[in-house]
């Protein structure tokens, strides 16, 4: 089953997303990021050519025919066929297809319609059984 983490009032969703993907990928493990639109998916992948400081974190989007290649994909399509570890939503709705994952982090930011969404997406997973560890980033 599914762990998920939520991370919430986080001052900076899409920093903190470049960071948390930076220590995933160091793990050898793939990820996928549900962004909730196109300029999320582009500013996350501008930011991750910054974040980590180490260096560069190769990733794409679903489009790229270079998916099956790239550790990390990033994108606002709800669909998700390829592999992956990891999945973490920036998105106000759970992901249809987050079950298939063995990780979900769940980041949520400061903004009141934000943590708003993320307790809907809270009790949504609670409802169906899923194990739920919370913490607020402050």
């Amino acid at each position: 089953m599914t762990e998920i983490a939520f991370y919430s009032a986080v001052l900076n969703p899409i920093g903190s997303t470049a960071k948390l993907i930076g220590k995933i990928v160091a793990q050898q493990r793939r990820v996928r990021v549900l962004t909730p639109d196109a300029a999320a998916t582009a500013e996350l992948g501008r930011v991750l050519w910054e974040i980590p400081a180490e260096g560069f974190v190769p990733h794409v989007t679903l489009a790229s025919p270079h998916l099956a290649h790239t550790p990390v994909v990033i994108d606002h399509a709800v669909t998700h066929d390829g592999a992956a570890d990891v999945l973490i939503n920036l998105s106000l709705a759970p992901p249809p297809f987050f079950a298939r994952f063995e990780r979900l982090f769940e980041i949520i930011g400061q903004d009141e319609m934000l943590a708003s969404a993320g307790r809907e997406r809270w009790k949504f997973y609670k409802d169906r059984g899923y194990a739920l560890s919370h913490t607020v980033m402050r």
